[in-house]
């Protein structure tokens, strides 16, 4: 028996996908509510549906509005490729370029986000949905959402590197449970992800990159995921921020430049950040703030290094090099055998002849922060035009001219009851010592004297 509850935008007949896949989806929604209206029949009642986007090009001039569950839309490609590097390329050279927009099931995002009408006006999808239950289980997968274009914002840069335009990918407005992303590309979206009210929500293996901000869990949430994501922000907004949430669990992402922060919490309790891979060209990579307590940073790779890349010299997120790498505000939290590179060129620290911070304490007690690495060095990398060229050179190049002097971590007068162990040489670490407990990382040649050569193993020779 064939399906009623599968749908195809190419298909269906009210609308154009091509012209308004906006509209055709509505309309899509609206058959399977008039179809699916008891909430119990053979104990069921309103399985949801799926709606297929083959690969192609389809604008959205409509805001596709989703107020029921079980909802899947779903592609066959991601598509995504840098637009941004695209516009960065002199326009008289995009003829030798093999392609100039992203592609798979692409959904052109043409609105005109309305000043006057809220954060919902501009987002290419919207969940709401009042009342109860929440909504649930609706599921975005395996297309992409592409934004087109940033707009001038009286900033002086580029139009193409302003991160502006006032549109949001995906905006989950109520809330919900079980929601999935996955398999997703968002690109050129002032807002990629922005999701309220989240319970056990997944955002996994999706590429969100060359956006304004890529992943915001708003509001308050509990026990959901973003994992194994591909992540790069813009300079004014963070590349995965979550607030109020509880049992959050941000792992194996790999986050690259140039979002302001890399991760953010605020107020975020007994959660997780592990084995990511994260790097930024600004000081405030990852920060704990508004009390955000109980939480584990474990086994994260952080580099902090210079913008390469010759459109984006002497653009920063606004924080000095004392403000710290990771910054907490908030008590009981465990920083604990994470790997932290600050590879910058000593010139350029700022405010000049400062010490940069590694790891900064700034309010709270309890605070746990024990065996992480610290490599520090002073160099020099040379910028380019070519992005991709640019920024492997970049990451690759591992001369130093020089030991670049940090304090690997600093904790403020006003946090007290902290705990600092094999993070630091004596001399690297700042706090007052009376209120704080200390182990300094031995340094080489500075204990006694080691066996020689087979008493290592007990032989008495």
């Amino acid at each position: 028996m064939a399906s009623t509850n599968c749908y195809d935008v190419t298909t269906w007949p009210t609308g154009d996908p091509l012209e308004d896949i906006g509209e055709v989806i509505n309309s899509i929604i609206a058959d399977i509510k008039s179809r699916q209206t008891a909430t119990d029949v053979r104990d069921g009642g309103r399985p949801g549906a799926v709606i297929y986007i083959p690969p192609g090009d389809y604008r959205l001039r409509t805001q596709v509005l989703i107020d029921i569950s079980y909802l899947r839309i779903e592609g066959s490609g991601h598509g995504f490729t840098s637009s941004s590097i695209r516009f960065n390329v002199p326009q008289d050279e995009w003829r030798h370029l093999q392609e100039l927009w992203p592609g798979g099931s692409r959904v052109l995002v043409d609105l005109a986000p309305q000043d006057d009408a809220g954060d919902t006006s501009g987002a290419a999808f919207l969940v709401e949905r009042p009342g109860s239950p929440r909504v649930s289980s609706v599921e975005f997968a395996n297309f992409c959402i592409d934004g087109l274009r940033f707009c001038e914002d009286g900033s002086g840069m580029p139009a193409a590197n302003t991160y502006r335009n006032g549109k949001t990918g995906i905006r989950v407005a109520s809330a919900n449970d079980s929601l999935r992303i996955t398999g997703m590309g968002l690109v050129y979206l002032e807002h990629g992800l922005v999701i309220h009210h989240a319970d056990a929500l997944s955002v996994h293996d999706n590429f969100v990159a060359e956006c304004g901000s890529c992943i915001e869990l708003r509001g308050w949430g509990q026990a959901s995921k973003v994992t194994d994501n591909l992540i790069g922000a813009g300079f004014h907004g963070p590349a995965v921020l979550a607030e109020n949430h509880g049992g959050l669990l941000i792992a194996s992402n790999n986050i690259f430049p140039r979002g302001a922060s890399s991760i953010e919490l605020a107020g975020v309790t007994r959660s997780l950040v592990s084995g990511n891979r994260m790097h930024s060209f600004y000081p405030g990579m990852v920060v704990l703030r508004a009390g955000s307590s109980e939480n584990l940073i474990t086994s994260n790779h952080l580099l902090r290094d210079d913008e390469p890349w010759a459109p984006f010299v002497g653009v920063d997120n606004g924080l000095d090099d004392p403000y710290g790498i990771l910054v907490i505000e908030g008590g009981q939290n465990s920083v604990i055998g994470n790997h932290f590179s600050e590879v910058v060129d000593a010139r350029k620290i700022r405010p000049s002849g400062a010490t940069p911070v590694i790891v900064h304490v700034v309010s709270g007690s309890g605070n746990y922060v024990a065996n992480n690495h610290v490599v520090a060095k002073d160099v020099r990398v040379a910028t380019g035009d070519s992005c991709f060229a640019a920024q492997v050179d970049a990451l690759l190049a591992t001369e130093a001219s020089g030991e670049l002097a940090v304090v690997t971590v600093l904790i403020d007068a006003q946090s007290r009851d902290n705990v600092v162990l094999d993070s630091g040489a004596d001399h690297q670490v700042v706090m007052d010592r009376a209120v704080n407990a200390f182990r300094p990382t031995p340094a080489i040649g500075a204990g006694p004297a080691a066996p020689r050569g087979a008493d290592l193993f007990g032989t008495g020779r």
